[in-house]
């Protein structure tokens, strides 16, 4: 019987859609959630794993046994149907994870779908969704290089959004204002010691890129969500698909989804010579930005180097 029920799941591979993972479309699937009918790649199943068993129940389609009644309801359902359901009001500004991804990112879409279900229910996306947000992250000092609580905001104006920042609580003036049309937005993964779920935001000013490094829990008090910062990510993407589908209304909203936001290309560290001779050559951090390249003495510097 096991042996039946195991072929009758590798034949349900065939049927479409379940050739893939049904959250992060990564090819070959080898486990399925029982209760859920979802074919799942290794990495998402682990995250389906952490929901609990009363939201996902997990099997290896090759090293668990199978009883019928559980190929039978598999077999019901399907990752086609699976996302019809849980991903009907799923934003065209939401990245679908992939393995190049932080685990961060593929484990708050698993939440999301399915243990929040904010696909289901658009009400459950207004942490995000809106265009505007106000909260606190921390912040790397340009000077002291020190992490410090500072108030952010993400706001609406005539000519698109704007993220401001400010230096104290009760400030009125930002300390920077930061046209959202150039700002860029990657999840640091290594570079933030103190917290490995940090973003690099990144802007132009008078024709050079700058970076913010920051995070939103405090490092003092760790725990495992970290779905704010997560927010922030989002939140940037959906302001900036809003004001493209202003701008043009009549393109399709996955093309207007396109490069919202670029993961670097390459980063990593080099030697280079100076611009003397008798400079030698300098250990520099350069990071490859689609087409531009950039380096620095270090990888958390807040501007680009130019020695």
């Amino acid at each position: 019987m096991a042996d039946r029920n195991r072929a009758t799941l590798l034949e349900l591979l065939n049927k479409p859609g379940n050739n893939v993972c049904a959250d992060c479309k990564s090819p070959d699937p080898e486990w399925v959630s029982v209760n859920l009918g979802a074919f799942l790649c290794p990495e998402c199943a682990g995250c389906h794993r952490n929901l609990g068993t009363h939201i996902s129940r997990v099997r290896s389609i090759k090293l668990d046994n199978w009883e019928d009644d559980q190929v039978q309801a598999v077999a019901e359902l399907g990752n086609e149907v699976v996302n019809q359901k849980y991903e009907q009001f799923l934003p065209a500004y939401y990245k679908r994870p992939t393995k190049d991804d932080p685990e961060l990112l593929r484990s708050e879409f698993v939440k999301a779908k399915y243990s929040r279900q904010e696909f289901i229910y658009p009400d459950r996306q207004t942490a995000y969704c809106s265009g505007i947000k106000e909260g606190y992250l921390y912040k790397r000092g340009r000077d002291d290089k020190g992490f410090k609580k500072r108030r952010f905001c993400l706001t609406r104006k005539l000519n698109g959004h704007t993220l401001l920042y400010f230096i104290k609580e009760k400030d009125t003036a930002p300390k920077s204002e930061i046209d959202l049309d150039s700002v860029n937005v990657v999840f640091a993964k290594d570079k933030i010691g103190v917290n490995p779920n940090g973003l690099q935001i990144t802007y132009f000013v008078n024709g050079q890129t700058r970076s913010l490094f920051v995070y939103a829990d405090d490092p003092k008090v760790m725990t495992k969500e970290n779905k704010e910062i997560v927010d922030w990510y989002y939140a940037i993407r959906a302001a900036k698909f809003e004001w493209r589908r202003i701008a043009h209304p009549q393109q399709d909203e996955i093309e207007l989804a396109e490069g919202l936001t670029t993961d670097f290309t390459l980063e990593g560290w080099l030697q280079k010579m100076g611009p003397k001779k008798k400079d030698g050559f300098k250990k520099r951090w350069f990071t490859l930005d689609n087409r531009k390249l950039m380096y620095s003495e270090d990888p958390l510097v807040s501007h680009e180097n130019s020695g």
